[in-house]
């Protein structure tokens, strides 16, 4: 064995140095993430996701046309012929007479439906929200797009067209503008009805943010479209990822498209940061949107990242910096979906996360049944072990969206992994494209409690409280469920396979459920802001009971995941006080604490939600 001296004090100083070196690197790369970011209202909101173009058409004036029409994942396809607005209560899998004329598939034209949501259909719905329990909207991209996503941006300075009122004088207030310049900027038909929108939402107490996707835009979006018009005499031409001009090629030049999609012209990076045109074009628009003519009581309250991995962080930093300064009560959230997420969450970065890493864990212990009931709740503690408390009470706990399978189709198709891949297009499998049969429901409702209950905000993608299903993208964005519509039965298939006729209606018994749960969350201060104890976990029948506390008032969330009843002597912290008289809010059963026992039968599929009794 070799041993070394310490040579002191020479070596001691080295070391010293050394350290202090490691210090100095680590505190440069490991974020810094206290929870001062996260404003107080962000910490008790349901959120409500909604995609605009499948939400309500309220206007048919505004709906789109023809020459706004586009699938950004080809290459300027447009419309195809004899297109036109598809029904908003159709069979989904039905294809329409120019729909069969496209192509044998059903994915050959989907992308190039339209169904004509706008902002007045959202609007019309707030009440519907308000009663749903909801106090914030997320909303994908509303900003002027070819698109039914709004993903592949034309204007980030204006609100899609067909979104307002008055789409063709939009067109003629844009002509009339440098898009460059932010002082020839006007406001639209589409622009005051957004901001009448965020107007009526406070109103109501609800909060909105807005998705901002500032890796790429469309192939339509102004810059890009000048670069195509003069090449490298283009101001422009340096602000996308450009590999080489040639004038014998349809555009006069080769660029990068995000994941190859020529359709998403991407953006150019320099070392961590956006190119300094595109910044500056990027916080121009912050300003408008956050503070609407410098006032920001009339702006957005935060903003929704898209694909925040692929933006270079001096960039994110020096935005948000923007962000904060404009409004400390501002909320950022990033769509990060795995481990990543403990980089880009820092005081100087991103608030939360939709917090797809809570959804993993959560649909592998619901509905894959892959996880025990104690390793669930070793990763959920690992979870909340990663952020401040703050931080854990605003992330946003979804279980479904734009860019996974519904939940109630996630529940169907058990076995598969949460977002592997696209499901229903690997035809070496089966996805089953039927409505969930009453178990799968009650299994949705077990998960809902659980999503309403633990720590964070629960959100909710637009009709999954109404009973809607569906497969990944597109199949998640149908058109909304109204009850006040009358739909065409489920018969078809993607492929053409036998499947049962189900009935498509608005589900009130599952919307009544989700009211119940808002109900309690909202009149439950440990629900939405208490700290959480694991009190029980029941590997071989998939129980799981935990406390939340916040002061004096707690709640006792008790599930059984399994087939059977199952009782459970359940010990409570003899650090907390419990009445002896205690009931639960789902059931009305009431409960006596026996020396800090608590004695409990859970039928199967069933979930608890206890606290102080009458």
């Amino acid at each position: 064995m070799r041993t070394n001296k310490l040579n002191y004090p020479g070596n001691f100083l080295l070391v010293l140095f050394v350290i202090a070196l490691q210090n100095l690197v680590f505190s440069q790369q490991a974020p810094v993430q206290t929870g001062e970011n996260i404003p107080e209202w962000a910490q008790n909101v349901v959120w409500y996701q909604i995609f605009p173009e499948r939400f309500n058409n309220a206007d048919p004036f505004n709906d789109p046309a023809a020459d706004r029409v586009n699938d950004p994942y080809g290459f300027d396809t447009g419309a195809p012929e004899g297109w036109e607005i598809s029904s908003w209560t159709s069979d989904w899998y039905q294809r329409a007479e120019w729909e069969q004329r496209v192509g044998p598939e059903f994915y050959d034209f989907v992308y190039t439906r339209r169904y004509g949501g706008d902002l007045q259909g959202v609007i019309d719905k707030l009440d519907y929200l308000k009663d749903l329990g909801v106090t914030a909207i997320y909303f994908n991209p509303v900003f002027d797009a070819v698109s039914l996503h709004k993903y592949d941006a034309s204007h980030y300075h204006h609100i899609d067209r067909h979104l307002g009122p008055d789409p063709e004088g939009d067109w003629e207030i844009m002509q009339q503008e440098d898009p460059a310049d932010p002082s020839t900027w006007r406001w639209t038909s589409a622009d005051l009805l957004f901001l009448d929108l965020l107007d009526r939402a406070s109103e109501k107490g609800i909060r909105v943010i807005i998705d901002g996707v500032w890796n790429h835009t469309g192939r339509d979006f102004w810059a890009f479209r000048h670069v195509r018009l003069h090449g490298e005499d283009s101001p422009y031409s340096d602000w996308y990822k450009i590999t080489y001009f040639d004038d014998s090629m349809e555009d006069g030049f080769e660029y990068e498209g995000w994941w190859g999609y020529k359709g998403l012209p991407e953006f150019t990076e320099e070392g961590d940061d956006l190119h300094p045109g595109v910044k500056e074009h990027i916080f121009d628009v912050t300003r408008r949107w956050m503070a609407p003519d410098g006032d920001v009581s009339r702006g957005i309250d935060g903003w929704r990242l898209d694909v925040v991995e692929e933006v270079g962080k001096e960039f994110w930093r020096d935005w948000h910096s923007l962000v904060y300064s404009i409004n400390p009560e501002a909320l950022t959230v990033a769509e990060i979906w795995d481990d990543a997420a403990r980089e880009y969450i820092a005081d100087d970065m991103f608030g939360v996360v939709m917090n797809y890493r809570w959804a993993y864990a959560t649909h592998a212990f619901f509905i894959n049944r892959t996880l025990s009931a104690s390793e669930f709740a070793s990763r959920l503690d690992s979870l909340v072990d990663d952020f401040p408390f703050e931080v854990n009470a605003a992330m946003q706990n979804l279980m479904d969206s734009h860019d996974t399978e519904r939940l109630a189709s996630m529940i169907v198709n058990n076995g598969y992994e949460y977002k592997e891949h696209s499901k229903i297009r690997d035809i070496d499998n089966i996805y089953d494209v039927r409505a969930p049969n009453e178990e799968e429901r009650q299994l949705q409702r077990l998960i809902s409690l659980f999503q309403y209950s633990w720590v964070g905000s629960p959100m909710i993608f637009y009709g999954t409280e109404a009973g809607m299903w569906g497969a990944d993208d597109p199949d998640d964005r149908k058109p909304m469920v109204w009850p006040e519509l009358d739909y065409d039965d489920e018969v078809n298939h993607p492929y053409s396979r036998q499947r049962p006729r189900d009935q498509v209606s608005f589900d009130h018994d599952l919307h009544a459920w989700y009211s119940r749960l808002g109900e309690i969350r909202a009149g439950s201060r440990a629900l939405s802001t208490g700290r959480h104890t694991i009190l029980y976990t029941g590997d071989n029948d998939g129980i799981i009971a935990y406390l939340r506390q916040d002061g004096e008032d707690f709640a006792i969330v008790a599930i059984n995941s399994g087939s059977r009843h199952y009782t459970a002597g359940i010990r409570l912290p003899d650090t907390a006080y419990f009445p002896d008289n205690l009931k639960d809010l789902i059931s009305g059963t009431s409960f006596t604490v026996d020396g800090n026992f608590l004695s409990l039968d859970i039928p199967p599929l069933t979930g608890m939600i206890i606290t102080k009794g009458d």
